[in-house]
């Protein structure tokens, strides 16, 4: 049976009858600004559905289509001391985790601004998807402060070139750049988002759950591992597979079609 949604601050948890959980940033202004209160109520509601067994994959969003996330709160950041900005930073860095160690796949809506703490947001998502109006940019520089945290995902994702101009200048890129990059994935029109989102969301809810769980912890292991490392779980992981019945479930179908066809 599943477990009742509970209330988190702003945050809006829902989930279909497949196990796809939207997690929406809820009254946090028009830019879903990233405050202290929201980063709470965010970490919470991505950990509690990182939790739920039935989870197959869950969409990170704003809310309306202005922007995914416009950034951190500079109102709050401007009244910082050090002490206080490693405490903010660190609030922050716990929600890219919360998100990042969801053990399904994640997919962030991206329409319109994703900037600062936001871009660091998506990069901690699995998959990510945006419109043709979205904007990127990592602006910490203008305001007096580096890009920190999740930013030490982007050499990997975009790579050093593309890092180093981002971070060292400020400036912001329009969607087409950001695919070139391979920040994003896809993208689309405007009105054609949601669209987008099910196109990816519908393959994985098709596929085994428990491989699906199991290929996305093999993926985040092989960030870090060596390749032989890497090689060696891999084999655990392929055996492990065999202790269930999914294998067999999730081949018979394409083996009837093959047998129909022979026959």
């Amino acid at each position: 049976m599943n477990a009742e949604i509970p209330n988190f601050p702003h945050s809006a948890i829902t989930r279909d009858g497949r196990g796809v959980y939207t997690l929406q940033i809820h009254d946090a202004k028009r830019l879903n600004i990233l405050s202290t209160p929201v980063i709470t109520g965010l970490t919470e509601a991505a950990r509690w559905i990182g939790a739920q067994p039935d989870a197959r994959a869950v969409v990170l969003r704003g809310t309306g289509d202005h922007a995914f996330v416009g950034g951190a709160n500079i109102f709050e950041m401007a009244e910082l001391d050090p002490a206080g900005g490693r405490a903010f930073i660190t609030r922050l860095r716990r929600l890219c985790e919360a998100v990042a160690d969801i053990p399904v796949p994640t997919i962030a809506r991206i329409p319109g601004f994703c900037l600062g703490g936001g871009l660091e947001l998506a990069a901690a998502c699995d998959i990510r998807l945006g419109s043709r109006d979205s904007q990127f940019g990592m602006p910490e520089v203008r305001v007096g402060i580096p890009s920190v945290i999740h930013a030490v995902l982007l050499p990997g994702l975009i790579g050093p070139g593309a890092t180093n101009w981002l971070l060292l200048t400020g400036e912001t890129v329009d969607a087409e750049q950001a695919l070139r990059w391979g920040f994003l994935q896809f993208a689309c029109e405007p009105g054609e988002l949601d669209e987008l989102v099910e196109r990816t969301v519908a393959p994985i809810v098709a596929s085994g759950p428990r491989a699906v769980r199991s290929q996305k912890e093999l993926l985040r292991y092989w960030q870090s591992s060596t390749v032989e490392a890497g090689l060696d779980r891999s084999v655990e992981a392929f055996g492990d597979a065999f202790t269930t019945d999914e294998p067999r479930e999730y081949m018979a179908p394409f083996l009837a079609r093959k047998q129909a066809k022979a026959s």
